[in-house]
């Protein structure tokens, strides 16, 4: 018996949507793989502390296992990506998920800071195949018109692993240390690869990957994609990196970081709830309107900075607005069709990274110039550059959105259908969470047991 649901046609211009119940279990497990991506990624910012005096360094040397991390993805995204362009999608996917766990047992289990630097490339390997692949797998398992709204979802998973990954593992580490922390992501990744195993729709490889050239990359508008969305990162991590700090100088209680970076996550699914809404219909007006919000909101923050709640409003306002930018970017490489999506996926996660390690130097080059309060200019500096590259460049970000179609959602009609089509197969994705849940509450019974082995380690 079929699986599929199937809405029918709601005109005549447009064509019945049809999704399979494997094809959104499939984006499911996307989402939940881009969470522990993220989580890896960024859990050594909560840990550098415990981290450093645990391996007898200071915490400015231990700041560079973020470093080696985005310089591995920013080097390898783009060669490993073509390198294994023809490979099933499924088992690239799978073996990013194996990297992810590995990457964090090594951490876990590390003697020493440079073992510590080994697992981080292995996951900075991992991290520059997996984003790379993951969005264009979102848009092959799903119809056209969802194309769009599957991106969204997709990266749902990197704003719950700010917004929970993150945090948690912090509290984790302060419960019980950062060796059984990192230990559990790792344990929950190797769970979660074999999940990919058993759900994931399977994808084939490019027969011939179409990667093009820079003079290419130009006339379709891809690179104008690529540096208005490394700026924009710049741009939001010459402020970000320096969040904590920021926030206790603008009066909060050190005690109370953890619970404000929380919430000023939180205000990112709000962004991420209207790329979803957006990508499809409006795609370059919601882009210019994000990226000049932000660099608002950062023109503002000196203003405010002796308020308290004045800046966790518009620190929070800010938040919300790059919540859009991610899937907005990516959905954006893709339609200009200037390469296959694959690749544009891993120039898009390159430029990111690129932009990551350049806004903390910049970062850190003008909170020592300007000091913390006027942070927030050096970052709306950047930020305008981003806004000038989206304002000029229409070919990459047009006006109406490429009649290519693996991305293209012109229809409102259409737009509704989906939205039924998905509320309908909730009880499966219900389903799917729930045996998702119970694997991983397996896992988790196994996670006492590995502190154990940790901690015999430790003392031999």
């Amino acid at each position: 018996m079929s699986t599929n649901t199937t809405t029918s046609a709601v005109s005549t211009s447009t064509r019945p949507i049809t999704v399979t119940n494997r094809s959104i279990v499939g984006i499911a497990v996307l989402g939940l793989a881009t969470f522990f991506a993220i989580t890896t990624e960024l859990m050594p910012v909560g840990l550098l502390g415990t981290m450093s005096r645990d391996l007898g360094v200071s915490e400015s040397t231990m700041g560079f296992v973020v470093t080696v991390y985005a310089a591995a993805v920013a080097i390898l995204a783009l060669p490993l990506t073509s390198l294994t362009a023809r490979l099933p999608r499924k088992a690239v996917l799978v073996s990013t998920l194996v990297g992810y766990a590995v990457s964090n047992v090594l951490v876990a289990v590390a003697p020493s800071f440079a073992v510590v630097c080994a697992g981080r490339v292995v996951g900075g390997v991992a991290h520059a195949l997996f984003f790379s692949v993951a969005s264009a797998y979102a848009t092959r398992i799903v119809p056209p018109r969802l194309a769009g709204r599957a991106i969204a979802f997709v990266y749902s998973g990197s704003s719950l692993g700010f917004v929970l990954g993150v945090p948690l593992a912090t509290w984790v580490a302060q419960t019980i240390g950062w060796r059984p922390a990192v230990g559990s992501v790792a344990l929950a990744a190797a769970v979660l690869a074999l999940v990919a195993v058993a759900f994931l729709p399977a994808v084939s490889g490019t027969a011939s990957p179409h990667i093009g050239s820079p003079r290419a990359w130009a006339r379709t508008g891809l690179l104008s994609v690529v540096v208005a969305d490394l700026l924009l990162f710049a741009g939001h991590y010459v402020v970000y990196t320096y969040i904590g700090p920021y926030a206790i100088d603008a009066g909060l209680d050190a005690g109370m970081v953890s619970g404000a970076l929380l919430v000023l996550g939180g205000t990112g699914i709000v962004g991420l709830w209207l790329a979803g809404t957006f990508v499809d219909r409006a795609p370059r007006q919601t882009l210019i309107a994000a990226v000049a919000v932000m660099a608002a909101a950062f023109a503002v923050l000196p203003f405010v900075h002796g308020s308290l709640f004045g800046t966790m409003v518009v620190a929070g306002v800010w938040m919300a607005a790059n919540g859009t930018t991610g899937t907005l970017f990516m959905a954006a490489a893709i339609r200009t069709g200037g390469v296959s999506p694959d690749i544009a996926g891993a120039l898009v996660n390159g430029a990111s990274n690129i932009g990551i390690a350049g806004g903390a130097a910049v970062g850190g080059q003008a909170l020592g110039a300007i000091g913390l309060q006027y942070l927030p200019f050096a970052g709306a500096v950047v930020l305008i550059g981003s806004l000038g590259v989206v304002l000029a460049a229409r070919r990459g970000f047009p006006v109406h959105t490429h009649a290519q179609e693996h991305l293209s959602t012109t229809s409102v009609e259409a737009i509704t259908s989906s939205l039924a089509v998905v509320t309908s197969s909730v009880p499966v994705v219900s389903r799917a969470i729930a045996t998702i849940t119970g694997s991983i509450g397996v896992a988790t019974g196994t996670v006492s047991t590995a502190t154990g082995s940790v901690r015999t380690q430790r003392r031999r």
